[in-house]
């Protein structure tokens, strides 16, 4: 409720400031969109739908463990891993917790192939700002989005420069947080050592990485209700089938991988969990 109220309360505040003279001057000068250099590669690759989609069934496990590891209720299971990790020892750790920091290392694997890719073909240009133009030009987006009257934009071939720095924010800070705060909680981390202990205290770390889970959470709901109403049909194309038309192939590519996540979902039962867990230590 507070979130809706304050989204009614932005979105006041917006048309507000929309209606002043010298705003709509400002919206004129910065329109949102930054024309991007002659040299920048166009359109969306297949790899970069790929790592996408595989992004998705990550983070939705992620999510889904990490909301199992807040609830503090007694796992099914307990998994002794067979090795420790950077030389600790082995520890004796919840199978939802098990199965959270496996589901990190697949994602942060799928990172890594997105950060190669990404600046080995070019495409960083599309979500690493080059001026500080993206600034006025994210705050107009920002007005427009507010207003319901969306920034002239083309997916295939630009972001508009709220898109640019919330995705750079994600793959930049947001997603390097997590993974440092992740490895502080994890096993493994060092017990013996004091001075590093004291210089990352366990507590404010812990926070912090809660904060990143829910910033992640907040992103995904704006980000796909932002794709769906500001023209569904194009953005799955280029989302999900490297498709810049209004075909129906990246809508039926999208919810084929909606059934996939579901079913992903209501596989991993304890049975199933405990199952895979067998593969790398003893279940309990």
């Amino acid at each position: 409720m507070a979130v809706a109220l304050g989204a009614i309360a932005l979105s006041a505040i917006a048309f507000t400031l929309r209606a002043q003279p010298a705003v709509q001057d400002f919206l004129v000068r910065y329109p949102g969109v930054i024309t991007p250099t002659p040299d920048a590669p166009t359109g969306i690759p297949v790899w970069l739908n790929v790592t996408h989609f595989l992004n998705m069934l990550f983070l939705m496990l992620i999510i889904r463990t990490a909301l199992s590891i807040r609830s503090k209720k007694r796992p099914p299971a307990f998994v002794t891993p067979r090795r420790g990790i950077f030389g600790q020892p082995p520890r004796r750790i919840g199978i939802n917790v098990w199965l959270h920091n496996t589901v990190d290392l697949l994602w942060m694997l799928n990172g890594v192939v997105y950060i190669v890719l990404l600046f080995a073909t070019g495409q960083w240009v599309r979500i690493v700002p080059t001026t500080w133009d993206v600034i006025p030009n994210a705050v107009s987006a920002a007005i427009q989005y507010l207003t319901f009257t969306w920034p002239l934009e083309n997916p295939w071939v630009v972001y508009n420069s709220l898109q640019m720095l919330s995705y750079f924010g994600v793959v930049f800070v947001l997603a390097p947080l997590a993974i440092v705060t992740g490895v502080r909680l994890s096993s493994a981390w060092p017990l013996d050592a004091p001075r590093l202990n004291r210089a990352l205290p366990e507590r404010p770390i812990r926070r912090l990485h809660s904060i990143v889970l829910f910033a992640f959470m907040a992103f995904i709901v704006v980000h796909v209700s932002l794709v769906l109403f500001t023209g569904a049909v194009l953005n799955l194309n280029v989302m999900f089938a490297a498709r810049n038309d209004l075909s129906y192939v990246g809508t039926i590519i999208f919810i084929a991988a909606l059934a996939g996540l579901a079913g992903v979902w209501f596989a991993l039962t304890d049975s199933v969990q405990k199952s895979l867990a067998r593969l790398t230590g003893e279940v309990s």
